[in-house]
């Protein structure tokens, strides 16, 4: 068992009620109001910008080579991840101008501003276990939720879920 595992298991009230609440459940299900996916969207493109400035931040963080390297690949993909994001966002009615003139809601501020602080405080080990429960947190729904997909052809969510249940 992993030690990420371990942790799960310690805390596993915690861990499933981030992982499975509402939202996700009517996200499975397709019943999720647009204008709450459309309300997510713009706070998941806020909260990408500041995931972004955290992995460039690891890059600074770096004493090694391979770790800057690694830091460097993470914001790559976070940078890419960010145009996918624009697209997705555009074929559910949201501009680059309607994102970026969003505010950001005090749950998108409070956890992103924690990541960063604890990466500007503490170490590069510090950064990345902030870290940790976003990345590893969305590729466990996206692949709870990838089987909804076979049993639903329409689902329309479907690009959200099988980006996010891929091995990207």
């Amino acid at each position: 068992m992993t030690v990420f595992e371990r942790l799960k298991q310690a805390t596993a009230e915690d861990w499933n009620s981030y992982v499975d609440h509402a939202f996700v459940r009517e996200m499975e299900a397709g019943t999720l109001p647009e204008a709450a996916f459309r309300a997510y969207l713009v706070q998941d493109y806020l909260f990408l910008i500041q995931f972004a400035r955290a992995n460039a931040l690891a890059v600074y963080k770096s004493r090694t080579l391979d770790d800057m390297s690694a830091a460097h690949g993470g914001l790559n993909a976070i940078l890419g991840e960010m145009h996918l994001h624009v697209r997705l966002c555009a074929r559910w009615g949201l501009s680059p101008a309607t994102l970026e003139a969003a505010p950001e809601h005090a749950a998108t501020v409070a956890y992103t501003r924690y990541v960063l602080d604890c990466g500007a405080s503490g170490d590069l080990l510090d950064l990345h276990v902030a870290l940790a429960p976003c990345v590893i947190g969305y590729a466990e729904i996206g692949r709870r939720l990838a089987p909804a997909l076979a049993a639903r052809p329409d689902h329309p969510y479907r690009e959200w879920i099988a980006e996010y249940a891929s091995d990207g």
